[in-house]
């Protein structure tokens, strides 16, 4: 990507006929783009989400966190565990986002709260090479079982230890990845990592992890021997 100066703005994202809010920050120089596909009932403003996406725009990366669902969709409980359109939507959003001159060329990893982590899969599956890395905070990955076996993109799966349900359910469905994959669990951490400095540390393993995915790889004959 050409240097740019930063760009922090909210945004509308138009899909045919409805109209998604969002927030697109690309901080100068931005090495990939993350797209936050979070779970039932939140938004792109939730705390948790945002605080991690300001550890990762630290870490030169651009990050977009938007609503899946309209205002009107979300009144229906139904709309926020329909995995099937949550996934069409983040996947419409991720075209959407590869057109915009600002973005086009930055390489994109998901990163999936709860139940976004199943849509994120999902579209990871479907999108194939697009996707170069995907982090899951306290997912529901089995959600996507059907889809695990697809995923190209190395993929992180973080869970609390005091979550005990979701780290058998994390544990089934990393049984299932073929990608290069790694199950993190954070001690002491509970579904949401609200104890104190366990956001953080989910934040930091992520933006490495992304880090580590998203910035090209340098060209093996400019390596001193």
């Amino acid at each position: 990507m050409t240097e740019t100066s930063k760009i922090d703005k909210s945004i509308s994202i138009i899909l045919k006929d409805i109209e998604l809010k969002g927030k697109l920050v690309v901080p100068q120089n931005a090495i990939g783009l993350v797209i936050f596909s979070h779970g039932s009932g939140s938004s792109h403003k939730s705390p948790r989400n945002n605080f991690v996406a300001t550890l990762l725009q630290e870490k030169g990366l651009a990050t977009l966190l938007f609503d899946l669902l309209t205002e009107e969709e979300d009144r229906s409980y139904e709309n926020r565990f329909n995995i099937d359109l949550l996934t069409e939507r983040l996947i419409k959003v991720t075209k959407w986002i590869q057109r915009q001159p600002t973005t086009k060329n930055l390489p994109i990893g998901y990163f999936g709260a709860s139940t976004g982590a199943a849509s994120a899969l999902r579209a990871a599956s479907a999108l194939g090479n697009d996707i170069k890395a995907v982090v899951s905070r306290g997912g529901r990955p089995d959600m996507a079982l059907e889809d695990l076996t697809t995923v190209k993109a190395p993929t992180l799966l973080v869970v609390g230890s005091l979550d005990q349900a979701v780290i058998t359910l994390n544990e089934k469905a990393y049984q299932n990845l073929n990608c290069p994959r790694k199950l993190k669990i954070i001690e002491q951490a509970t579904h949401l990592f609200e104890e104190p400095g366990k956001l953080q540390e989910v934040a930091l393993i992520s933006s490495n992890w992304f880090v580590e995915h998203l910035m090209p790889k340098k060209i093996e004959s400019n390596v001193p021997k």
